[in-house]
C-alpha cells in the first residue's frame, strides 16, 4: 500500500515563504497523480494544487496562482509545496493525498478522488 507523510509546517508572517514536503513509500510509480488539500476549521476541505505523476502537469486553484508552486522528485518519491507570499487566509492543515494508476481522474477537486492520504502538516500565518 502507499504511505504519505507531510513535513515542512510551521507559523510565519504574512509575507513570507514555507516549503512543504510528502513522501511517498509503497509502489509510487502505480500513481497518477497527487496533490496538496487544506482544511481549517469550519471551513470544507479544498484542493490547493495537483501534479499529474507522468508528464508533469499541474493544476492550481485561482487563489494560490502566482504564490504557490507544486513540483515532485521522482529520485525521492518526494512532492512539494512551495508556498510564496502566505496571506492569513492560507492558514490550514494541509495533507498530501495521491490517486492511484488506473483510478478516478485527478483534476476534479474533490477528496472524493483521492485513494492516498496523509496525516496533515499545519501552516500558521499571523499579520
Amino acid at each position: 500500500q502507499v504511505h504519505l507523510v507531510e513535513s515542512g509546517g510551521g507559523s510565519v508572517q504574512a509575507g513570507g515563504s514555507l516549503r512543504l514536503s510528502c513522501a511517498a513509500s509503497g509502489y509510487s510509480y502505480s500513481l497518477k497523480c497527487m496533490g496538496w488539500f487544506r482544511q481549517d476549521p469550519g471551513k470544507e476541505r479544498e484542493r490547493v494544487a495537483t501534479i499529474y505523476i507522468f508528464g508533469g502537469t499541474t493544476y492550481y486553484i485561482d487563489s494560490v496562482k502566482g504564490r504557490f508552486t507544486i513540483s515532485q522528485d521522482h529520485a525521492n518519491n518526494t512532492m512539494y509545496l512551495q508556498m510564496n507570499s502566505l496571506k492569513p487566509e492560507d492558514t490550514a492543515m494541509y495533507y498530501c493525498a495521491a490517486v492511484r494508476a488506473g483510478g478516478r481522474r485527478c483534476v476534479g477537486g474533490r477528496p472524493d478522488e483521492y485513494d492516498y492520504w496523509g496525516q496533515g502538516t499545519q501552516v500558521t500565518v499571523s499579520s
